[in-house]
């Protein structure tokens, strides 16, 4: 409990001092490596989808609940309530087609980019998920933009799948793997603690093991 209280107090302090996380230790910087021709091809499927974004709830009710309540917490960061809810129907959308949870990925967001959308790390990841721009090569085109909306994402949330299927569903070393520190404690305890007090589901809340000292 008071290390998740620690991690929650250094991720604010970061907000407070204004400080761009994405120029930061915190930054992206997913490693390059060679990909079997069956995965490639799974990625550059998903990249490619077109698809428009949507909320998929039980009911109106708890889309609606949900909306409301994660433009609420958005409000600070993106203040323009168009420009908030574009973004929340995004992530959700990106977020469910690629098997994650919505609310990780706005933690991700969070200490990646702190919602910068133009964000340019010192190693060249580049938008809200800071993506790699080898990705484009990889499992994209060209003409891809990195800096837009709903590619970004699109992106982030497919390498993040990814990873963790690469890891066999272990979240803790598939966070590693996506910030390029594998191995190392502070992104993915940031991650979670980002996730955890400042994204958590409203209506369902999951979390990371607990920490492991010793």
């Amino acid at each position: 409990m008071k290390q998740n209280a620690a991690l929650h107090l250094l991720v604010l302090s970061f907000i407070a001092a204004g400080v761009c996380l994405s120029t930061n230790v915190m930054a992206g910087a997913q490693e390059e490596i060679a990909l079997s021709a069956s995965v490639q091809a799974m990625m550059q499927s998903e990249v490619s989808d077109q698809a428009a974004s949507k909320l998929v709830f039980a009911s109106q009710q708890e889309a609606d609940l949900w909306l409301k309540e994660m433009s609420l917490r958005l409000s600070k960061h993106i203040p323009d309530k168009q420009t908030r809810e574009t973004f929340l129907f995004s992530v959700h959308y990106e977020a469910n087609r690629a098997g994650l949870d919505p609310h990780l990925v706005l933690g991700l967001i969070e200490i990646e980019s702190g919602f910068r959308k133009y964000a340019v790390s010192n190693a060249g990841a580049r938008g809200y998920m800071q993506v790699m721009p080898f990705w484009t090569r990889t499992i994209g085109t060209p003409d891809h933009d990195l800096f837009h909306l709903r590619t970004n994402l699109r992106y982030g949330c497919t390498i993040l799948r990814y990873y963790l299927d690469m890891e066999k569903g272990n979240l803790f070393r598939a966070l590693g793997r996506y910030n390029g520190s594998k191995g190392q404690t502070d992104y993915p305890y940031l991650v979670n603690a980002a996730w955890h007090n400042h994204w958590a589901n409203p209506l369902h809340t999951v979390n990371l093991p607990a920490k492991q000292t010793g």
